[in-house]
């Protein structure tokens, strides 16, 4: 069990880093908008597995509340863009 997780933990660590230079690199807007939303996911992804991994169901609270905030943080985005927002695409 300890192996599946540490691979597990190795690989969202390895998608993190990749969303964050695609959010950093990103050419267009529209790149950057897909990366940041797909880092909180990451993030509960990665919260998930640690709650799983130390049997703790306190965690899964912390992981739905990152999940709410961050599709907050989407509409919020998508209203900014949709009432004229700056757009370099």
């Amino acid at each position: 069990m300890e192996t599946v997780t540490t691979i597990t933990f190795a690989i969202l660590m390895l998608a993190l880093v990749i969303t964050f230079i695609r959010l950093l690199i990103g050419p267009t807007l529209p790149d950057r908008v897909v990366a940041l939303e797909l880092i909180p996911s990451i993030l509960v992804s990665i919260i998930g597995v640690y709650a799983i991994f130390h049997d703790s169901s306190s965690f899964i609270d912390v992981s739905i509340v990152v999940a709410l905030v961050s599709f907050l943080a989407a509409i919020g985005f998508a209203r900014f863009l949709e009432r004229g927002g700056p757009r370099n695409d």
